[in-house]
Formats: C-alpha cells, sequence, structure tokens
C-alpha cells in the first residue's frame, strides 16, 4: 500500500552507511538532511560528523545540506563545514532536491538523499526519482509535529519490514 514511500535502504545510523560502496556503484552527490540524521536535533556538527563530511568531501563526493530548518540553524550546523547549504528546503517539494543537484552538477542517476523521516526526506527522494536512505532518529526527543508523523511513520515502516521478509 506504502510502497511509493519505501526507503531504497533503512539504517539504524548515518554512520553505518557504506558510502566507499555507493561511490563504487557510481553515486558522486550526496544530499544530507541535518537534524537527528548527521546530529540531534539542534546540535552544532560534532566531531563524528564532521569527520565523516570531510571523509566524504575528500573522497569525492559532493555534499549539499538540505534542511527545512532556518538559515540560522543551518549556518550554525554548517560553520566550520563550509558546505553547500539549502535551508528552508521545503522537504518533501522538489525545488529543494533539484536545487541540491544543481549545485551539485549531480544527476538523478548519481545522486542520493539521506534524511530521518519518510514523508518529508524519503518521499521528496522518491518523487523526484533518486536513490533515499533513511536512518532511524539519533534522538527521540522532538517537536510534537515530528512526533506526530513518526507515529504515522511506523505504520508504514511496519509494513516495509514485513514486505522485506517476503
Amino acid at each position: 500500500m506504502f510502497k511509493a514511500i519505501y526507503p531504497d535502504e533503512y539504517l539504524d545510523s548515518t554512520y553505518e552507511i557504506d558510502f566507499e560502496q555507493l561511490y563504487e556503484d557510481g553515486y558522486r552527490g550526496v544530499i544530507f538532511d541535518i537534524d537527528n540524521t548527521l546530529v540531534p536535533h539542534g546540535a552544532p556538527a560534532d566531531e563524528r560528523s564532521k569527520k565523516l563530511l570531510n571523509y566524504l568531501r575528500d573522497r569525492g563526493f559532493k555534499i549539499v545540506l538540505l534542511s527545512n530548518n532556518t538559515k540560522t540553524r543551518v549556518d550554525m550546523f554548517n560553520k566550520d563545514l563550509n558546505l553547500d547549504s539549502i535551508p528552508r528546503g521545503a522537504k518533501p517539494f522538489l525545488k529543494g532536491y533539484k536545487k541540491a543537484m544543481q549545485i551539485m552538477g549531480t544527476s538523478k542517476e548519481n545522486t542520493f538523499f539521506v534524511g530521518d523521516q519518510l514523508f518529508t526526506d524519503v518521499w521528496g527522494a522518491k518523487r523526484l526519482g533518486i536513490r533515499s536512505i533513511l536512518v532511524k532518529p539519533i534522538n527521540a526527543k522532538e517537536e510534537i509535529q515530528i512526533v506526530l508523523k513518526r507515529k504515522l511513520e511506523n505504520i508504514v515502516l511496519k509494513e516495509y519490514d514485513e514486505n522485506k521478509k517476503n
């Protein structure tokens, strides 16, 4: 029933993604959500996220941060990283995803998205036709509107897990 919004991959953490395999498979562009994907909601970039993002950049990946949060929030996270970013990205609408690929000079075929929300992050990526990797949120403490979306996400993810077994 919900197959149109299933992620292409669902992992416990961003830090478990096999980026080397994705690079070998020809992917060159990564669009990242920030909050609860790379760091807890509202947190600055920590050493783990900086290490990962700098490694990916050095490896040859182009990176854009796409967040529905404010410019102030995105800039605070991005302060030491100096990555391209799109605040107020209006996910799941396609404009932010398309702009990210334009900035990176990548295409649908060699770009993937990493985020923690099914109805914004993954749905937008799927609608555009780019690979989507859903990760479990880093921190369970979230704003009320996200908590409500998580309840719906759990229904979809239960079906996703059942279909993966078959």
